[in-house]
């Protein structure tokens, strides 16, 4: 039995960070080099939004906050009160002024004399309206208006108001608990702080909009994970562009065009998520730091301090895991800056990879068909050679000085045979050969045999068989480590022989 020492650092939408050492005893398999399932992250597995799975105090928290939420939106005390305009005291005080001013003798024979008039002219039920001409001041009734209940008041599409009885509501609620730490009064200000917050920045339309800042090439949301929550990569990298660097984060305008582009994309990834208590909730966020400028550029530094606060603050326990990989050792000093202002549960979540273990870190959470070509997975941009029931991978263990062999069988003549294979790390002896059914037929060499590099990618090839056989993928781990072996194949039976 070894004892292994992992340190993990796990992240947030924009790049937080923290490290976390586990401890964890692993047993050596008892046959490696049989086909096995690809091992995951036992730590992955999504808090249940069942409330009969909840405990005690959880229950009790949720069934409070759920109150709480239905006497504040019936109440109308979700968001701040508008102020109403204030009078114009100074033209009040004018008037009380002009109605104590003298006056003059002349200007009092004159009113006297229209009043007298006045008064002549009127017919006999006047005297009710003259005694009300001799007040001074007049009580004016004001009319209390009679404010409306909003009870549609919703938050990523699930209306808020419990009593509706929306499967969803309780996921939503949920989330806020969690991310204070089932403290319901804080839980509460935290949701009324998140709806006015959109209420003033107009979130909900953010996705009709058409943002100037063009960032395309900066993320990319692509696959599912096992657990089939959406992944979601930042290629930071792209900012090593100084041109496009200086167009994202160059001022202080800029940043705020930044930070409302990354709040439509959390409102487009959300719109990927189902939020009920069977769904999926939450999604996989993935940053890739490969050639990413460094903590040394203070307008990068502001702006991802920036993000994480709005991000962490209004958008909680939407992102199952924050995977950092190809994480330089700069890393670590952001950390120490970023720290402070992550919540401990959000460090909790937290990966890093450094570039020599990305793809093994990435095959925990994501399976090999899903993982993009570039870290080392089997997915590739247009590839429609594999799919359905033809994508699913198969995997080996090889233990060092071992040889290994992958066959895939032709069993008909003119079939045109496609496989995908990869070895963590390399550093093996690899060929590829054709062995023909027939004992009589010379066997074909596919691929010369060769040693392998540890920074090669997954390789595919193919072959068109005249006969019947199968291929023979040979891999010998030259090595002192265990080696892992990804693969898969297919048959297609060529046009002809149909």
């Amino acid at each position: 039995m070894t004892v292994e020492v992992k340190v993990e650092v796990e992240e947030t939408q924009m790049g937080e960070v923290s490290v976390s050492e586990e401890v964890s005893n692993k047993k050596e398999a008892v046959d490696e080099c049989k086909p096995t399932t690809v091992e995951k992250s036992s730590s992955y597995k999504e808090e249940s939004n069942f409330l009969s799975d909840l405990k005690e105090f959880e229950k009790k928290a949720l069934i409070d906050l759920r109150a709480k939420v239905e006497e504040a939106i019936l109440g109308n005390n979700v968001y701040k009160k508008e102020e109403e305009p204030k009078k114009n005291e100074k033209a009040v005080e004018e008037t009380a002024e002009e109605k104590k001013k003298p006056v003059k003798e002349g200007e009092e024979e004159e009113g006297k004399d229209a009043e007298k008039s006045a008064e002549e002219s009127k017919p006999e039920c006047a005297e009710t309206e003259k005694e009300g001409e001799k007040e001074e001041t007049r009580e004016v009734i004001v009319e209390e208006k009679v404010e409306e209940v909003d009870r549609d008041i919703s938050l990523w599409g699930v209306p808020l108001l419990p009593s509706k009885g929306a499967e969803g509501t309780d996921v939503v609620l949920l989330k806020f608990l969690r991310a204070r730490e089932f403290k319901v009064n804080d839980a509460f200000e935290m949701l009324k702080k998140t709806l006015q917050w959109r209420k003033d920045s107009k979130i909900d339309s953010i996705l009709d909009e058409e943002l100037c800042v063009d960032l395309s090439s900066a993320v990319d949301v692509n696959g599912v994970d096992r657990e089939g929550h959406p992944v979601c990569y930042n290629v930071f990298g792209v900012f090593e562009n100084e041109e496009l660097y200086q167009k994202t984060f160059g001022t202080e305008e800029k940043r705020s065009h930044f930070l409302r582009w990354r709040c439509q994309l959390m409102e487009k990834s959300i719109q990927k998520l189902d939020l009920k208590p069977r769904g999926v909730s939450s999604f996989l966020n993935i940053s890739d730091l490969k050639n990413s400028p460094g903590p040394s550029k203070k307008e990068l530094r502001i702006a991802t301090k920036q993000a994480v606060g709005l991000l962490q603050d209004n958008y909680p326990e939407l992102v199952a895991k924050n995977i950092f990989i190809n994480v330089p050792f700069w890393y670590y000093a952001l950390n120490t800056l970023l720290s402070p202002f992550i919540t401990q549960r959000t460090k909790s979540k937290f990966v890093i990879a450094r570039p020599a273990k990305v793809t093994e870190t990435l095959l925990k959470y994501i399976p090999a068909e899903e993982i993009p070509f570039k870290y080392g997975g089997f997915k590739r941009e247009n590839d429609y050679e594999f799919y359905g029931d033809d994508n699913s991978v198969s995997e080996l263990y090889l233990k060092a000085g071992m040889t290994e062999t992958i066959e895939i069988p032709a069993p008909e003549a003119d079939a045109t045979l496609i496989w995908d294979v990869a070895v963590l790390g390399w550093e093996v002896h690899y060929k590829e050969e054709f062995v023909p059914s027939d004992e009589g037929s010379y066997t074909i060499i596919v691929q010369k045999g060769k040693k392998m590099g540890s920074q090669e990618g997954p390789l595919r090839n193919t072959f068109r068989s005249n006969e019947p056989g199968k291929v023979v993928l040979t891999i010998e781990n030259t090595s002192n480590k265990k080696k892992r072996v990804m693969y898969r194949f297919k048959t297609k039976k060529s046009p002809s022989s149909f």
